[in-house]
């Protein structure tokens, strides 16, 4: 009996934690859900007056609506979208009726339409703050030379063009053709049931595993 006690206890408690795990996945689950939904409560929420000081950590998906004078400068984000393929999001300087220079996230264009002439200046723009964390180590630097950058870096974007490191999403046509790229909460990951499925799995695996084990044992003692 005693060859039989630590495949048990080994078998069944790593059971019990990885069951445990697979619970507490689907718990973040719950929560995520939840944050997302107010995530896209807030995002669809009437539009306000853009503040004085934005906080990224306070502000963040903050609907504004701001009027003003698009000032032909700007830069191009690689990208694609389902419909379009390949394209660009447009990044465009507005200087508000204030005096304000911030950037418009004015949606995506796609590459036949790359060299199209942008005559749209007065724009009132209804959209949402955002900061997005596109760069890591593997982003290439922007390419000054094309005006072209590979992930939307709000600060870097703001002292490229001189403007404030605010960038709002529109969330309505702004013209040009520009199809507009509204924000939701799609793109936040949410990979909390595949991670519960995962450690369920395991789970499982390793209580068959263990009784494989113990059926050895048993064999060689007979």
């Amino acid at each position: 009996m005693a060859r039989f006690i630590f495949p048990l206890v080994a078998g069944l408690g790593g059971f019990a934690i990885l069951i445990w795990l697979g619970v507490w996945q689907l718990q973040r689950l719950d929560w995520k859900e939840a944050r997302l939904a107010a995530i896209d409560a807030r995002i669809a929420a009437p539009a306000e007056a853009l503040p004085a000081s934005p906080d990224p950590a306070r502000d963040a998906f903050m609907p504004v609506r701001v009027t003003g004078t698009f000032t032909g400068e700007g830069l191009e984000v690689l990208g694609s979208l389902r419909d379009l393929g390949p394209g660009y999001r447009v990044i465009a300087v507005l200087q508000t009726d204030t005096g304000r220079r911030v950037l418009v996230d004015r949606g995506m264009i796609g590459e036949d339409h790359h060299n199209d002439p942008r005559t749209v200046t007065v724009a009132t723009v209804t959209g949402n703050l955002h900061w997005p964390d596109e760069v890591d180590s593997y982003t290439p630097p922007p390419d000054a030379g094309r005006n072209l950058w590979f992930a939307r870096d709000v600060p870097a974007m703001a002292r490229a063009l001189n403007a404030e490191p605010v960038l709002i999403v529109a969330r309505e046509a702004t013209g040009d053709g520009i199809e507009p790229l509204p924000l939701d909460s799609s793109t936040i990951p949410n990979d909390h049931l595949n991670y519960a499925i995962t450690w369920f799995s395991t789970a499982f695996v390793w209580l068959g595993m263990t009784a494989l084990l113990v059926w050895r044992i048993r064999q060689r003692s007979l």
